[in-house]
């Protein structure tokens, strides 16, 4: 018997709402499951991508990750990982530098057999590189096999990847996939097969309303009872509260109608999320923001829904507009030379006073690299996964893309 913890998308250092507080969250609830995992004794941590919110983490999220992971190396508990799309790099991965420090595993084609159980990765492939993947995997002797993956796969929402094909064409037969990049907890039955995301362990947009957590995998002929070999059961861990306010104005209702319903829930150090809609008097945002924080909220935003009056749906959020724009620049297919620049421009890490200089040496830098100026559909590739016709290679990002993205050595 083989008992994992399955978890993802923990996007250490995500800033959310630009709150130092809410980043720290992020790292929270990823020491949390490490709590559970070393007071459990389980057999492994298997974490299914996105470690990292960002491919550039700074030192503080990468002190307090090798912190906590110092601490499952401590108990003996091994930390097998994949890459994920938002945290993915041109060169080495940060997965291969905790691999080089003896604190994690980075699953590939080769088995990590851990008890009973071989365990194999898939790094997140973009989508216009899937056609050249070869599901090819070193064989092995364990009772259990589990592919760990990252990606957006069928039956489940935004579903962009065959999961059927996977299975089909992999020379391993795998009892499991326990995948990441969704954010919502959720699992299927695909060729007999469990499919599985843990969803994410912090929320990371005001759509992920529901609880957050993990999964406990266990690998047992009498798992699930009768011919089920595979358990998988949820659990919860304690994140910062999020408070969701839906105020329908009538016809003369205004900020006090809004105030007045805020104020019935309790705000003490919470996410407070304030959404707007129906027929009454236009209130202002930021009033209503400002009076949620001044009765204990930690953040609080507001969506008027009626702020725009179009045949089509348009959300208008205050939420995070810093989100709203890079979202716009990963969909645009900008080089990895326009991403770095675009990327050094909006940095709060860079004063103003030293954007021009800094944007210069950016770009001197990359001349002996022409290829970072080529738009991103072309792609880079790092090493991880299954082979995809380059000597074993599969692509970096598609989304947010990782064209160009430094390396370790880059970044130190």
């Amino acid at each position: 018997m083989t008992r994992v913890i399955h978890t993802g998308d923990t996007h250490i250092g995500y800033q959310q709402y630009h709150s130092p507080d809410r980043r720290q969250d992020f790292l929270d609830a990823f020491d949390a499951v490490v709590d559970d995992a070393v007071d459990d004794d389980v057999d492994a941590v298997v974490h299914a991508g996105d470690l990292f919110h960002d491919r550039r983490p700074e030192l503080p999220d990468l002190m307090g990750t090798i912190s906590v992971l110092r601490r499952l190396d401590d108990a003996g508990i091994p930390f097998l990982a994949v890459v994920g799309n938002h945290e993915s790099t041109r060169g080495g991965q940060w997965l291969d530098l905790f691999e080089r420090l003896g604190l994690a595993t980075r699953l590939g084609r080769e088995p990590v057999v851990v008890g009973d159980t071989a365990f194999y990765g898939l790094d997140h492939v973009p989508v216009s590189r899937r056609d050249e993947l070869e599901y090819a995997f070193e064989p092995h002797d364990a009772d259990y096999a589990t592919l760990v993956a990252h990606g957006l796969f069928e039956p489940f929402a935004h579903a962009d990847w065959d999961t059927e094909t996977v299975l089909e064409e992999s020379d391993v037969a795998f009892d499991a996939m326990l995948l990441g990049d969704n954010h919502k907890p959720d699992r299927a039955t695909v060729t007999d097969t469990p499919v599985t995301y843990s969803g994410s362990t912090e929320r990371a947009s005001a759509s992920e309303r529901e609880g957050r957590g993990y999964n406990l995998v266990r690998f047992d002929e009498d798992a699930g009872g009768g011919d089920d070999r595979v358990e998988i059961r949820r659990r919860a861990i304690d994140t910062r509260e999020f408070v969701f306010v839906s105020v329908e104005l009538g016809e003369g209702e205004g900020e006090s109608r809004v105030r007045e319903q805020v104020r019935q829930h309790d705000l003490g150090d919470a996410v407070v999320l304030v959404e707007v809609t129906g027929e009454g008097d236009p209130v202002t945002p930021a009033a209503i923001e400002e009076f949620a924080t001044d009765e204990g909220a930690l953040i609080a935003r507001v969506t008027d829904r009626r702020t725009v009056e179009t045949d089509d749906e348009v959300d208008v959020s205050f939420a995070d507009p810093e989100d709203a724009v890079r979202e716009r620049i990963e969909g645009m297919g900008l080089s990895a030379a326009a991403l770095d620049i675009d990327e050094t421009v909006r940095s709060e890490s860079v004063a103003d006073t030293n954007v021009r200089e800094t944007v210069k040496s950016a770009v001197e830098d990359r001349l002996d690299d022409l290829d970072a100026f080529v738009a991103a559909d072309d792609g880079e590739s790092n090493e991880g996964g299954p082979d995809d016709g380059d000597e074993g290679e599969t692509d970096a990002d598609s989304e947010p893309t990782t064209d160009g993205q430094v390396s370790m050595e880059d970044y130190l």
